[in-house]
């Protein structure tokens, strides 16, 4: 009997490891998204936000925008590719009423994809989008580049122009440049935007973000 016991607390264990070790990235990310939307779930109709680590760590981003109903999907440092995984989970249950992206800087530069394969991605999590919501309105805030990220540069803007262009094949979307506007007349990027990793925004770079944003935030 002993050994059936500690035969079954192997396999139990085993089966414990194998399943987190078989978890996608970000499981346990979403997992919480749900469980917070169980306890207290947003009003339908809202402005989403989904995409990567600049939402994530922009901890005022509801509160900046609780007048438009803002609700924060933004997870790690995740691509769209990712955040497309994950749209039956971090979109689809909002039905907001209309959808800002910030996405693809990771598709870039943690999966070293190229700029059309940035676009199919995004083609493909926007279309999926617009199939389950046809006329919802999109906006796409444009890739940022950054000191630390700085040898992503060419790509960055490659992706930005295919993007941009892209989304002027389909009616209520609108492409967001912030990138152009942190940098010094000269071109290059101003540095007090960023903290300390040279990456992530300080609340100064998120500013920038809030003025070429707001104007075109649907109100209620």
């Amino acid at each position: 009997m002993k050994r059936l016991l500690l035969l079954f607390s192997f396999i139990t264990g085993f089966v414990a490891v194998a399943f987190a070790q078989q978890k996608p990235a970000f499981y346990d990310d979403i997992q919480k998204f749900k469980a917070k939307d169980s306890l207290n779930a947003p009003a339908k109709g809202g402005i989403l936000f989904v995409g990567s680590s600049s939402f994530t760590m922009w901890s005022e981003l509801e509160n900046v925008f609780k007048n438009y109903g803002a609700i924060n999907r933004g997870f790690g440092g995740s691509t769209l590719a990712q955040a497309n995984y994950y749209i039956k989970d971090i979109v689809y249950p909002y039905q907001a009423r209309q959808i800002v992206i910030y996405s693809g800087e990771n598709d870039i530069a943690s999966d070293g994809v190229s700029a059309i394969e940035v676009l199919n991605r995004f083609a493909t999590f926007f279309t999926n989008i617009r199939n389950n919501q046809p006329d919802v309105p999109v906006i796409y805030i444009s890739i940022k580049q950054s000191p630390s990220r700085a040898k992503f540069g060419a790509t960055i803007l490659h992706v930005n122009a295919l993007i941009k262009e892209y989304l002027t094949h389909y009616k209520a979307t609108r492409f967001i440049d912030v990138d152009s506007k942190m940098h010094n007349p000269d071109g290059s990027l101003r540095p007090e935007l960023f903290r300390p990793d040279m990456l992530h925004m300080q609340p100064a770079g998120y500013s920038i973000w809030i003025k070429e944003l707001t104007p075109y935030l649907l109100k209620k």
